[in-house]
């Protein structure tokens, strides 16, 4: 089934405003919350989902989207099953890349830097935060495996259920958060004639952000 001509015909022109290295924030993480407090206020869908990029020791790439559920001064926390295979990758190089495309204002934020686990305690806050439904979904969920079908699936969700009927929930072990400690933050903002803004913060060997201006 040939596509191709349907992928030429869709174009688009961007007109976002102008980001410019003498007006942004001088710390990335300002930058960043900034930007996310206005996609909050213009209304996005799923303003926090990122594509989370890995790679296995061999190499190997794998990209999938996750949730942003942390925000702070040091870095950025989502949480997932550690046996999942992004979890795998991570605890084996701790190196990942994210990407954040807000398209109703044509900007997109890519993210990379090391990556550690958070803390049992701070998994299980957020843990508790969380709908008693996906609780359970962590139980019943081997992310990643393959299972016989969607009964097998329900089966167990069922089975969770009433074993912790009337009582909380707890955290299991294999899941949990990961922070990601940024060494470089890139701001994109779409303009007219593919002459995009990109402005680059990087980490120099004293540890100071440095703002510079790459080609669209």
């Amino acid at each position: 089934m040939a596509i191709v001509g349907h992928v030429k015909s869709l174009r688009r022109e961007y007109s976002g405003e102008s980001l410019d290295e003498s007006t942004v924030e001088h710390d990335p993480f300002l930058q960043f919350s900034k930007w996310f407090r206005e996609v909050v206020e213009v209304g996005i869908s799923d303003p926090n989902a990122m594509v989370l990029a890995t790679a296995s020791r061999e190499g190997k790439p794998s990209a999938r989207v996750v949730l942003l559920r942390g925000l702070d001064r040091n870095g950025l926390v989502f949480y997932t099953n550690y046996d999942s295979r992004k979890a795998k990758d991570i605890l084996r190089v701790p190196k990942v890349a994210v990407v954040f495309f807000w398209s109703e204002l044509s900007r997109q934020v890519r993210v990379e830097g090391t990556v550690k686990k958070v803390s049992a305690k701070e998994s299980d806050e957020y843990f508790r935060s969380r709908p008693e439904g996906s609780q359970l979904a962590t139980w019943a969920s081997n992310q990643t495996e393959v299972i016989s079908g969607r009964e097998e699936l329900d089966r167990l969700f069922d089975q969770f259920k009433a074993k912790f009927t009337g009582r909380p929930v707890p955290r299991p072990k294999h899941w949990g958060g990961f922070r990601i400690f940024p060494s470089a933050f890139e701001f994109w903002q779409g303009r007219p004639n593919r002459l995009h803004d990109r402005i680059l913060y990087h980490r120099d060997e004293t540890g100071r952000w440095v703002i510079e201006r790459l080609a669209p």
